[in-house]
């Protein structure tokens, strides 16, 4: 049996990946910052529905943390496969206010959190492993407020590439997904009704993505149908996105909602 490390499971689209690698046949470490209870929900639906999990509490912004986290993996199943980078956070704040806290704990969990993930999972991964990470659509829309999150988000990339690069002898593939706008906590949490709303109708088929459309993405990413990307940033979105970032990584803008509302959220809007 395979096994995959998701680091920020308890939760959101990290949640979400966690249930689907298991449903796939991993093994699975269901990491968590704080939320205990969260966490131990995910396991237990994945081993009532036959599959094998465990939950690991790990900051993943701490070194000594991170380092428990693939060591208990490790003692657990006795390998790691597939790591998936997917704790993250996205305070907003306009870059004139200059809040050094807030770009400090962006830039700490969503950078150097990766970075840390990223150096443990390069150092115990199997060969022909894969590490999957998080970027945004966000990138090329530059939009007011976010400026800590791009910024945090642009190491990131930067990472995956220079990663692919050092793995690469080993078979081991390393990529990142630009997230487009998807109804999670993290992405919904200070917006007005009117804001979500508008954040939909930039999607062609005007809803927001859910979590399972992630999800079925990374299982691509870490199946053996995903064995020849390598070095992406793989924009997954329903009709929103960085053109200029698609086109500089040679890829277009994927749609993984099957063409249908229910995998994800219409839009709610007042009448006019």
């Amino acid at each position: 049996m395979k096994t995959a490390i998701v680091a920020g499971a308890a939760r959101g689209i990290g949640c979400a990946i966690a249930k689907r690698l298991a449903a796939d046949g991993f093994a699975v470490a269901v990491n968590f910052t704080r939320s205990v209870h969260d966490a131990q929900e995910v396991v237990a639906e994945i081993t009532e529905s036959g599959g094998r999990a465990v939950a690991i509490q790990a900051d993943s912004s701490k070194e000594d943390d991170v380092k428990r986290l693939f060591e208990n993996s490790l003692k657990e199943f006795g390998g790691v496969d597939v790591v998936v980078c997917s704790a993250g956070i996205m305070p907003l704040s306009p870059i004139a206010r200059g809040d050094v806290e807030t770009f400090d704990e962006t830039i700490r969990i969503n950078l150097r959190g990766t970075f840390l993930l990223f150096a443990q999972a390069a150092s115990h991964i199997s060969e022909g492993g894969r590490i999957i990470a998080f970027s945004s659509s966000a990138l090329g829309n530059n939009l007011p407020s976010f400026g800590a999150y791009i910024a945090s988000k642009a190491g990131v990339e930067g990472l995956v590439r220079v990663l692919a690069n050092e793995t690469r002898r080993r078979g081991i593939a390393v990529n990142a997904i630009g997230l487009g706008p998807v109804a999670t906590e993290l992405s919904l949490e200070g917006k007005s009704e009117e804001e979500i709303a508008q954040m939909s109708r930039l999607a062609s088929l005007e809803y927001l993505g859910g979590p399972d459309d992630i999800a079925r993405v990374v299982s691509f990413l870490a199946g053996p149908d995903g064995a020849w990307v390598n070095g992406q940033v793989i924009p997954v979105t329903e009709g929103l996105h960085d053109r200029s970032a698609a086109t500089r990584f040679g890829a277009r803008p994927v749609s993984v909602s099957g063409g249908s509302v229910a995998g994800g959220v219409p839009v709610q809007t007042r009448a006019q």
